[in-house]
């Protein structure tokens, strides 16, 4: 054989291998752990460079203080942060460029398209592509949120007079047609539209500004008592316009009163331009959109506690820190440009953490592993033992210890996924009730810093744990990956035997019915399908086809084309063409 023949033999060969892996799905991603020492070890190393002053502070603390950092991936279609905690991914947020991810905090001038008395809500044209739901119960003015202490109460004349409104009221207070503004509390998930309140909010840096309500507080997550004391001291000393009202962050924890002036300032400012827009847009119309992913991180994450803030793009960089000028000019220099060859994310692990994020099986270190389930209801995670291993070679706390680190991984995962509703944990069944009260102790711990509101039930006799946690937009899963096209997201098709049996089923119930019709007429059917169901019907099928041939007198054509569905196939008329089933 010629050189030459041989080389097109062999990319000849290579082309239609490739085609043929082209036509196939990749394969599963079974991940890989982590290692998890690895990462600390790195996050300790440059965790030694920070700056001196940095040092000094730590050293005052008394408890050993974790390294915390922010690593910011901004491109242009796409924007992604990392909170690292001694090196491990603790939170992992995404926006794409289409500002999808930007409904929630949203405030509205809506027009009300619909009341239902059954429901006792109403439905709001906002200018989104579905109405926004709005509950008789959201348009009344709030009551004290049982996560707040009431300090102070601002109360208005006006105030007082719409305390006196009740949900019977509502439908004659605002009938169909009425323009009314409302702010977005959860966004639409699935084939909900987004839900809303006009108990309206303007969350800042350490407070949060509540334009309709009167009642000033603190958050209950402050737990030590002189700070909660001086707080209340900042609160009272504060110029709040009557009829409004603001809450203490947990952000605001030792921050000096000359900072809740500078935030109440920058919040009150920004509510007389929303003021003023209410005026003169007309409904539908957005009257405020909540800032983007890198400024809502730098609001709601970039506090004392972080050591510093890595972003790979010069201009954001840049806009950070003159937001942060404007709060808090000594964090300042913990933001710096990344502009190392190696994209930010790699060199941090980053990507290989969120590789794991999105995988149904979930290891943890001592061989045990987690099975996430996202369905429609709720979130089932199931905890295996799997290859665990007990250093001790003691089997009796073997189940515990996997809980254990099971407890400690499922909150990580709440958080990097984001997903809430209804979760339902199936630990390992555990007989002690010890043991049981230390893993309910260990999830409520882990859970404990999360944003979004949990509630966390005790491990019931079966071994399952019930929580819920506060859904307001859908999960980061959601957002990244579409149902299949060929399965339509059940993940799951007839097989070639299933077919073949429907077929035969088929071509029988319509064999007799023509038969009925015309006793003697020649008939000839074709049938078109998925070559794997054909090879099923050529190899063991094919007596039960000569039989159904020899019984009703009939004629079997079969054709097959790869790129029918596995499950679609057409009985036609070998002689007009008509299409049977």
């Amino acid at each position: 054989m010629k050189k030459g023949s041989a080389t097109t033999s062999r990319k000849q060969n290579k082309g239609e291998r490739f085609d043929q892996e082209l036509k196939s799905p990749p394969p599963e991603n079974r991940g890989k752990r982590v290692d998890n020492g690895r990462l600390r070890r790195a996050a300790r190393d440059r965790a030694k460079k920070k700056p001196l002053i940095s040092k000094l502070m730590d050293s005052f603390r008394k408890e050993k203080k974790q390294f915390r950092e922010l690593i910011i991936n901004s491109e242009p279609l796409e924007k992604r942060v990392g909170l690292l905690i001694d090196g491990i991914l603790d939170k992992f947020d995404i926006e794409r460029a289409s500002g999808a991810d930007r409904v929630v905090g949203g405030i509205y001038k809506g027009r009300i398209k619909n009341l239902d008395p059954g429901l006792k809500a109403a439905f709001v044209d906002i200018g989104l592509p579905k109405n926004a739901f709005l509950h008789y119960w959201d348009i009344l003015p709030s009551a004290a949120d049982s996560s707040i202490e009431v300090v102070r109460v601002n109360k208005s004349a006006k105030k007082r007079k719409n305390e006196k409104i009740t949900i019977k009221d509502i439908p004659n207070l605002y009938p169909v047609g009425t323009e009314i503004v409302v702010q977005v509390t959860k966004g639409p998930i699935g084939t909900k539209g987004p839900r809303t309140t006009t108990n309206l909010s303007l969350p800042g840096r350490f407070i949060v500004l509540m334009p309709y309500s009167d009642q000033c507080g603190i958050s209950r997550k402050i737990e030590d008592n002189k700070e909660r004391a001086r707080l209340k001291k900042i609160i009272q000393s504060l110029t709040i316009p009557e009829g409004m009202g603001i809450i203490v962050r947990t952000a605001g924890e030792g921050k000096k009163a000359r900072y809740f002036v500078r935030d109440l300032h920058i919040l009150l400012k920004k509510w007389d331009s929303i003021a003023k827009d209410m005026e003169v847009e007309r409904a539908p119309a957005c009257l405020h959109q909540e800032p983007d992913l890198v400024e809502r991180t730098v609001r709601d994450f970039l506090t004392e506690e972080v050591d510093r803030v890595l972003i790979d793009n010069k201009k954001d960089q840049q806009r950070i820190v003159e937001l942060v000028s404007q709060i808090s000019s000594r964090s300042k220099s913990k933001i710096s440009h990344y502009s190392d060859n190696i994209p930010i994310f790699e060199r941090f692990n980053i990507e290989r953490q969120i590789e794991q994020t999105f995988l149904r099986h979930v290891f943890l270190p001592s061989g045990g592993q987690i099975v996430v389930d996202e369905t429609e209801a709720l979130i089932a995670i199931d905890v295996n033992t799997g290859a665990h291993k007990t250093r001790s070679g003691d089997e009796k706390d073997t189940i515990f210890q996997v809980n254990c680190e099971a407890a400690t991984e499922i909150a990580r995962q709440i958080r990097l996924r984001n997903i809430g509703g209804l979760i339902i944990i199936d630990f390992i069944d555990m007989k002690q009730r010890r043991h049981r009260n230390s893993i309910l102790a260990r999830m409520k711990a882990a859970m404990a810093d999360d944003k979004a509101k949990t509630h966390i039930l005790p491990i019931s006799p079966l071994g399952i744990m019930q929580m819920t946690r506060q859904r307001q937009q859908e999960s980061v899963s959601s957002g990244l990956y579409s149902d299949c096209p060929y399965c339509r997201g059940r993940g799951i098709v007839k097989s070639a035997t299933s077919i073949s049996v429907e077929l035969q089923r088929k071509l029988a119930s319509e064999v007799r019915r023509i038969r009925a019709r015309d006793p003697q007429k020649e008939l000839s059917l074709r049938v078109l399908v998925n070559p794997g169901v054909i090879e099923r019907l050529r190899s063991e099928d094919a007596d039960l086809l000569v039989k159904l041939e020899h019984i009703y007198n009939v004629h079997l054509t079969f054709r097959a084309d790869p790129n029918y569905h596995v499950e679609n196939y057409k009985i036609l008329d070998a002689e007009t063409g008509e299409e049977l089933v």
